[in-house]
């Protein structure tokens, strides 16, 4: 069974030994980067996507023998390395890397799962043995939470909003039930949302609506409502009891993190958070070039 070291935001030149197998996921704001090391040991890092100086570099510092890259940006990667890479369909590398991140933290339980990557937008993915099938999506993830958090906070460092948010009460942004109907009046829960972001311009609005730690959960809210509904349905269709949530969306993110588990065990469903998660891709390309290291 392969170790595995968080390492995810070390310095370039930190030390990891000598690097094995390397798998690169190019998301739309962020590389993954995930490295094995002669030992067996997967060290992680992430550098933004748009220093494609900076990956290269870490390439020539770490030299390694197998080079796997994935997602939107790999050709333009490969395109500076030639043969010396294999690219990897990104669905097909969140597979391979759900399934060796699994393994490895001994969860790896069901064969069949729902695996659900909330990156800058959110794709949900069938595992069902070692074939991956995507066979949904949304347009709401990370993406969402910074354009939002740029229009009404003023800032899009995603810590900060995931810092705002874990301070915050949605329910002074949102509508809930209670707000719209006395006790006993309609057959559901008074604290379900009603309307996300309701009461910005409705009577109900008070002073507190506009706190930025209340406009802050209120977005982790809307995404992680969202998702997680729409992943209990797709389950539900697909016959699958287990949601496994990864992406780089969840990472230090506790708020958003709570939400999708709410939102999953009220729905029936068994919610799983993938190990290193926010890597899923970029282990998935590594192990698809190097799949007997």
């Amino acid at each position: 069974m392969t170790d595995t070291a968080q390492r995810a935001g070390a310095p370039e030149s930190a030390p990891i030994g000598a690097v094995v197998a390397m798998g690169i996921d190019l998301g739309a704001t962020l590389a993954k980067l995930a490295m094995r090391d002669e030992e067996g040991v997967l060290h992680f890092e992430a550098i933004p996507t748009n220093e494609l100086g900076r990956i290269l570099a870490r390439i020539e510092n770490v030299a390694p023998k197998h080079i796997g890259l994935t997602g939107g940006g790999a050709s333009r990667v490969a395109e500076h390395i030639g043969s010396a890479c294999e690219q990897c369909d990104e669905f097909t590398a969140w597979g391979a890397g759900a399934r060796q991140l699994l393994e490895t933290d001994a969860l790896a339980g069901d064969t069949r799962n729902l695996l659900v990557s909330l990156g800058t937008g959110t794709s949900i993915l069938l595992m069902d043995g070692e074939n991956t099938t995507r066979i949904g999506g949304t347009a709401l993830g990370g993406g969402t939470v910074i354009g939002l958090a740029g229009a009404l906070l003023g800032t899009n460092e995603f810590s900060e909003v995931c810092r705002l948010a874990q301070n915050g009460n949605r329910a002074e942004v949102d509508l809930v039930v209670s707000d719209i109907y006395r006790p006993g009046e309609i057959a559901l829960p008074d604290e379900l949302t009603a309307a996300a972001f309701g009461k910005l311009g409705h009577p109900a609005m008070t002073p507190e609506s506009k706190h930025p730690e209340n406009l802050a959960a209120a977005i982790m809210g809307l995404v992680g409502e969202n998702v997680g509904l729409i992943c209990a349905g797709l389950s539900y269709a697909a016959q699958v009891q287990r949601v496994v949530y990864g992406g780089s969306t969840l990472h230090k993110n506790a708020y958003l993190r709570n939400v999708l588990h709410s939102i999953t065990s009220n729905t029936g469903r068994t919610p799983v958070f993938l190990p290193h998660g926010e890597y899923g891709g970029a282990t998935g390309a590594l192990v698809s070039a190097s799949p007997s290291v």
